[in-house]
């Protein structure tokens, strides 16, 4: 039996999808079907109870799912051992951010990640953020992206670094000629938001909550890219991370001014916990800990 017939089994059993599966694999569902058949044949025994309504694991199941992923974590151990005893960084490196971070942030690290390591292989996807950690947890990345992340036991968090929030507006906005504002300043104003859903937006009503602030959500949207166009056209204010809108402030698009308070957007990347992190993996994540 092939160590790549046991990982097939254990993703299964994880996502509890062989669409899933496959998808992580790289190979079809019905080569995935086929594996499982075939691990089951050596065994002599059933290992999943197949029905359109539920999926689980049989006991003899449960007990091959337990050992195989004990012989790839193992294996995987070894494989990262002997890559860093030859200083080998080479290999493939999955990654899932949310949008904001993958289309602002993270283009200088891949630059310089790629002109390091030219021979690892880095896929890179952009997704809402609670993607991004059914991502992790399914084993589809090797690392996850998300802003001011949450404690979940299944993964294990690496802070990155802070980012001010802003106040952005159209350059017109009579708050552009300010130096600093005060979040009771904002009492009333039309403010172009994140979804409720999203990280930021939650940090943001809470600042507005403890302030005892009240503004009125005239537009939502679940990326920046589309918020920062609907200020641009004078829709309304938003407060982004400050890193996200340098171009506009540049190309005089947009201004950005600082908040009471100097609030912060806090950056982590995702791993699953017990993923045992290959050198290229290690060296993608210290890089990210750098300030460009």
């Amino acid at each position: 039996m092939q160590f790549e017939s046991l990982k097939q089994f254990c993703d299964l059993a994880e996502s509890q999808s062989f669409t899933q599966a496959a998808r992580i694999n790289g190979v079809t569902q019905s080569a995935v079907s086929q594996t499982i058949s075939a691990i089951e044949k050596q065994f002599k025994s059933l290992l999943i109870e197949r029905s359109k309504k539920n999926f689980r694991l049989t006991s003899e199941g449960e007990i091959v799912y337990d050992f195989s992923k004990r012989i790839l974590q193992n294996y995987n151990a070894i494989h990262s051992k002997m890559q860093e005893l030859k200083n080998d960084i080479s290999g493939d490196v999955r990654v899932s951010a949310i949008y904001s971070i993958g289309l602002h942030d993270l283009p200088p690290y891949i630059k310089r990640y790629l002109k390091e390591f030219p021979t690892v292989r880095l896929h890179v996807q952009y997704r809402r953020e609670n993607m991004v950690y059914e991502d992790v947890i399914g084993n589809i990345v090797d690392i996850g992206l998300v802003v001011f992340p949450e404690r979940d036991a299944r993964v294990e968090i690496v802070p990155l670094r802070t980012d001010p929030l802003v106040l952005i507006c159209h350059p017109q906005n009579a708050l552009a000629k300010s130096k600093l504002i005060k979040l009771k300043t904002l009492n009333g104003q039309k403010l172009v938001s994140f979804e409720q859903d999203l990280p930021t937006r939650k940090v943001v009503d809470k600042l507005f909550k403890d302030h005892g602030v009240k503004v009125e959500h005239v537009r939502e949207f679940d990326n920046i890219e589309t918020i920062k166009r609907a200020v641009e056209i004078d829709s309304g204010v938003a407060i982004v991370p400050e890193e996200t809108v340098r171009q506009e402030l540049v190309d005089g698009t947009l201004a950005a001014v600082r908040l009471e308070g100097n609030p912060m957007r806090q950056m982590g990347a995702l791993y699953r916990k017990g993923k045992v992190l290959s050198p290229a993996m290690k060296r993608f994540l210290s890089l990210l800990k750098e300030k460009l």
